[in-house]
């Protein structure tokens, strides 16, 4: 699967559009989380627990993307971006969308 940001894809012609795809995943903070990050902000820096948590969030959000995408017949998604949002206290939903398409290499 050739997933990329661009709207086209050098070397390749789209033959196909499959339509939007997405994954999503919702997470939250543990209790356990939240006090060791608020430790790590009382001394400032990188705050590594919420940097882990949104790296994960973003990886489970990618994964399902795809997902979908084969399940569509896609071969790549163009315009792959994402989006997060808080939608209750501690809890953010991490979407990551684009276009599912069939390409193949240009002439």
């Amino acid at each position: 699967m050739i997933v990329v940001t661009t709207n086209d894809l050098p070397g390749y012609k789209v033959v196909k559009h499959l339509g939007v795809v997405r994954g999503l995943t919702v997470r939250s903070r543990s209790i356990v989380g939240n006090i060791g990050a608020a430790i790590q902000i009382f001394f400032g820096g990188n705050i590594t627990l919420y940097t882990k948590l949104a790296e994960q969030a973003r990886q489970e959000a990618y994964e399902e993307l795809i997902r979908h995408a084969e399940a569509m017949g896609a071969n790549a998604v163009l315009a792959m971006r994402y989006d997060a949002n808080e939608i209750a206290a501690a809890v953010t939903e991490v979407l990551a969308y684009g276009t599912a398409v069939v390409v193949e290499p240009a002439a």
